[in-house]
């Protein structure tokens, strides 16, 4: 299997992360980058490439150019108004303020386009995120010309970027570019498997409405878990898209044997669904050890998860997204990559 990879996702370099009440470093580091590649090499996966350079406008069919002008320019504001630090916002559109009304102090903006305040701003978030995308579209363009599966090592991940939104380490939606990118090319229906403990709540977010795409996630139950307030069950899609949203959330503990019942029945359902491509939001943030997440698989039942998604017998393309126990995650995520390419 081809692995498509660049050292330029490693332009973003936050050294903040708000979580429990503190800054801390940030559990999406550039070091995850490091250590997936290096287990891809050391397995013999496949031959490792650099993406091509596809610019902003598959990005643009996606979000919303606002938000992508304020992406590119929030940190050279923030330091032109004299502030310290990196941008992490302090105040939301919440309810009972205006949502219609985009400040022009930086301050403002960011609470403006940010879901949560963990995830914050740095230099060379922008760049980072292009590349991502860069790698998403590399990756799709193999499966679209060969047939043959592929993984695209993004960083920074994208399922939690919505059409004017970013958190959740997340700023351009790389499996929501990729399938609108095929469907331009001519495809009819793609399916977008999430595997990621937490919620593609931005990628919901991007089809909710849509029956070309059928967005399916496995995650951990929204009321314990981030981004809390989407992935409950009985969203199901609205207008033309109604049943094509599909959500699985599992309570706290759920091992591999619960979690693999739940893959099953979202199998089932993109194979009544018949699409003609499977892009994997691939997450092994379910694992055990995982630091901000509460799910129970083991490394080597990651190999098992990549078998049955073999099983479905369709074009598929691997697109990174979380994964936040370090030492483990090229164990875990080439487990995935390796139990699909094998016989």
């Amino acid at each position: 299997m081809l692995t498509f990879h660049s050292e330029e996702t490693k332009k973003r370099q936050a050294r903040t992360e708000l979580y429990g009440g503190t800054l801390v470093p940030p559990f999406e580091c550039p070091e995850r980058v490091d250590i997936i590649i290096d287990r891809v090499r050391q397995v013999g996966l496949g031959e490792v490439r650099l993406p091509g350079t596809y610019g902003l406008e598959p990005v643009l069919a996606i979000h919303d150019a606002r938000y992508i002008d304020f992406l590119e320019t929030a940190w050279d504001e923030w330091v032109a108004a004299g502030l310290e630090g990196e941008p992490i916002p302090s105040i939301w559109p919440a309810r009972r303020l205006r949502s219609d009304v985009i400040p022009d102090n930086i301050d403002g903006k960011i609470g403006y386009y940010a879901l949560a305040a963990e995830t914050s701003l740095s230099p060379g978030t922008f760049e980072a995120a292009d590349t991502s995308k860069d790698i998403a579209l590399s990756a799709l363009d193999h499966v679209l010309h060969t047939g043959e599966p592929a993984f695209g090592l993004c960083r920074p991940p994208g399922h939690h970027a919505a059409v004017d939104q970013y958190g959740g380490y997340c700023f351009f939606n790389n499996a929501a570019i990729a399938a609108q990118c095929a469907l331009n090319d001519g495809m009819q229906r793609v399916a977008i498997l999430d595997i990621d403990f937490h919620h593609g709540n931005g990628t919901q977010d991007i089809f909710y409405d849509r029956d070309d795409v059928l967005f399916l996630s496995l995650h951990g139950e929204p009321n314990d878990a981030f981004p809390y307030y989407l992935g409950f069950a009985d969203e199901t899609g609205q207008g033309k898209g109604e049943s094509f949203n599909v959500n699985y959330p599992l309570p706290r503990h759920t091992d591999y044997a619960a979690w693999s019942q739940a893959l099953d029945q979202a199998i089932a359902r993109i194979r009544a669904y018949r699409p003609e491509l499977l892009i994997v939001s691939l997450g092994v943030d379910t694992f055990e050890k995982d630091p901000i997440s509460f799910f129970k698989l083991k490394s080597e039942e990651f190999i098992d998860c990549g078998r049955r998604l073999k099983q479905i017998g369709l074009p598929t393309t691997f697109l990174m997204e979380g994964g936040y126990a370090v030492e483990e995650i090229g164990i875990n995520t080439v487990n995935v990559l390796t139990g699909f390419d094998g016989d």
